[in-house]
């Protein structure tokens, strides 16, 4: 099949944050499918650059976004990337299915119009539920935006030739409006070539001025508003005084600057804010952890997320400390592999750092079980080969 894949923020494993769509766009391609990835960016000079990039052919469209921005600019960029994409998708000849990826529900847009005009079918993969996840956190609140982008919502699952839920919870949330006859669900993916356990590099730990026999607890990926990270710094503040801790931050986001000013108010010397890395160099920085935390604030649509960094941890063999009260608090407790704290009690996330610190051989056992269950269950290998199952499957 001629494939068009939509996905606003692809990028590849040379770039930081996740590669999903990355990598089913290879297992496509190495089924004999055509991949054209019609994305954004705001690296190029021209407003739409074609590259080709391990054999996908990419359509980038000149489009600012970052997650400074306001919920304003931000709609801004959905809407320009929406209408964009949507002349240039149906200016494109010989596509025999598309798959649209959300976030943001917008990317929705140009498969419904093909679907309509061209009668050409698509698959939607819902990696938020929109407009849920802004109606809970207080950035839609007019009825006049929540009820058209709730009415938008069920239109693109009821249009979709089939709908991809990264989680139980967003399956949940796409079968009140279509039947499961018609959905899947696979979630987020582990790299077991990409992150996996091996001898700490103490020279990179030098060169990021870590200490060297440290308990080092790890965040990296999105430092954004719905990361709730502030908990963390809480917990931080809690053993200030205990210079054998350090809190690593590897990535960035719209509240990283403010987590920074809080450290130095506090005068938080355990706190280290690292930047953002490809995929190889956050691997290495990982490596170095004894344990990683996966961080959302406490509202209950977010207990449904599929978090790359979750599916990473695992891969790299790490425990895990969880604290949304869903299906990762499942996940890392029925495979014994981690622990969920609750994001407003900091003592807690103290607590479960001590409890892994002083227990060496439960560290052990807990990546083991994390990489076990990467390699078994969870690795990119399986799961976009399930993927690609489902698009086959479609009978275009």
């Amino acid at each position: 099949m001629n494939i068009l894949y939509i996905h606003q923020y692809f990028i590849t494993p040379n770039e930081p944050g996740g590669t999903r769509s990355y990598w089913i766009a290879q297992e496509l391609i190495k089924n004999g499918h055509q991949v054209t990835m019609l994305t954004s960016s705001s690296k190029f000079i021209e407003p739409v650059k074609e590259i080709t990039i391990d054999g996908i052919r990419i359509i980038y469209i000149k489009e600012e976004y970052n997650q400074n921005m306001s919920v304003f600019q931000r709609l801004k960029a959905f809407l320009n990337f929406m209408f964009k994409s949507t002349q240039i998708a149906m200016r494109m000849k010989d596509v025999d299915l598309v798959i649209a990826t959300s976030t943001p529900l917008t990317i929705g847009f140009p498969a419904l119009m093909l679907k309509w005009f061209k009668k050409i079918p698509y698959v939607f993969e819902v990696r938020d539920l929109w407009p849920e996840v802004p109606i809970q956190m207080g950035a839609f609140k007019s009825p006049l935006i929540v009820k058209p982008t709730r009415w938008f919502e069920k239109t693109i699952y009821k249009n979709a030739k089939h709908v991809i839920a990264l989680s139980p919870g967003m399956l949940d949330g796409v079968l009140k409006y279509i039947s499961k006859d018609k959905t899947s669900m696979i979630p987020n993916m582990a790299k077991k070539d990409e992150f996996w356990p091996r001898e700490k590099d103490i020279s990179l730990s030098d060169r990021l001025g870590l200490k060297k026999d440290s308990f080092k607890v790890i965040h990296f990926g999105s430092l954004g508003i719905a990361n709730g990270a502030e908990s963390i710094i809480e917990s931080a503040k809690l053993l200030k005084n205990d210079e054998s801790f350090e809190f690593l931050f590897v990535g960035g986001g719209s509240t990283e600057s403010k987590l920074i000013k809080e450290c130095i108010k506090h005068g938080l010397t355990n706190v280290k804010f690292l930047g953002k890395y490809s995929m190889k160099e956050t691997s290495e920085i990982v490596n170095l952890a004894d344990v990683s935390i996966v961080s959302f604030k406490d509202l209950p649509i977010l207990y449904t997320n599929s978090p790359n960094k979750l599916f990473d941890s695992l891969s790299a063999g790490k425990p895990i400390i969880v604290n949304s009260a869903g299906w990762t608090k499942d996940l890392v407790e029925n495979y014994q592999c981690g622990f969920y704290v609750n994001p407003n009690k900091p003592q807690e996330l103290v607590d479960e750092i001590l409890h892994l610190k002083n227990n060496v051989e439960l560290i052990k056992v807990m990546g083991e079980n994390s990489r076990n269950l990467a390699e078994t269950v969870f690795d990119k290998s399986i799961l976009t080969k399930e993927f690609v199952r489902v698009i086959e499957n479609q009978n275009v």
